[in-house]
């Protein structure tokens, strides 16, 4: 039996496990965050239209109370990484073309750091590095989807990539308030199409035919 047939329902239920974990304590970190935006500290509580989830990895919101959602986050932000990591490295044995292995595991090893640097005071920049590589694991991943006959897939995949492009768009454009809420889109759509690949994708759909 292939190690790998052994090892993927463990990976699956590690994926699935840390996005709904995640997923958990971020709602729970947002419900302690105080108030404040980057635009009005004066405001109460988290909100998903206005606030940043970085907003929650601050030891102070912005409307100067202790923020004691921050532990939460930096659990879930942690989990995250985590996730995000075995993800890339579960497609990376889908997938099993040498560069798709070599991009995709490498991806996801690298990505299982950065992404958790998101929480620390280098934000910006591992903000950069992570959705860089990131992107450069879903290309692949698109790319080989197209040779598929998961149709639905190649859409969703397809749509996630230009609303991630849009993302990062309205970022350098510095568009605050629409950023807000297309990172939330972006989150969402990311951890869709992670579920559907990890749920409804093997080896078999990626093998080249004759």
């Amino acid at each position: 039996m292939d190690p790998r047939s052994r090892t993927e329902p463990i990976l699956r239920t590690a994926i699935l496990s840390g996005l709904l974990l995640a997923t958990v304590l971020m709602v729970v970190a947002a419900s302690l965050y105080p108030g404040g935006t980057l635009v009005d500290s004066s405001s109460v509580g988290f909100t998903w239209s206005k606030n940043f989830i970085c907003d929650l990895f601050r030891g102070s919101a912005y409307n100067g109370a202790v923020n004691p959602g921050r532990p939460w986050a930096l659990v879930a932000i942690a989990i995250q990484s985590l996730t995000d990591g075995l993800f890339f490295i579960r497609m990376s044995r889908v997938i099993t073309e040498r560069i798709a292995i070599l991009v995709l595991k490498g991806v996801g090893v690298v990505n299982i750091g950065f992404n958790f640097m998101i929480a620390t005071p280098y934000h910006d920049a591992m903000v950069a590095i992570s959705s860089t590589l990131s992107l450069l694991g879903l290309f692949f991943i698109t790319v080989f989807l197209m040779r598929t006959r998961l149709h639905l897939l190649k859409g969703m995949a397809v749509a996630c990539m230009l609303v991630f492009y849009y993302t990062i768009f309205l970022y350098g454009m510095g568009d605050w308030g629409l950023l807000a809420v297309m990172q939330k889109v972006a989150l969402i759509c990311s951890a869709l199409l992670v579920l559907v690949l990890t749920l409804f994708t093997n080896a078999l759909d990626f093998q080249r035919r004759g």
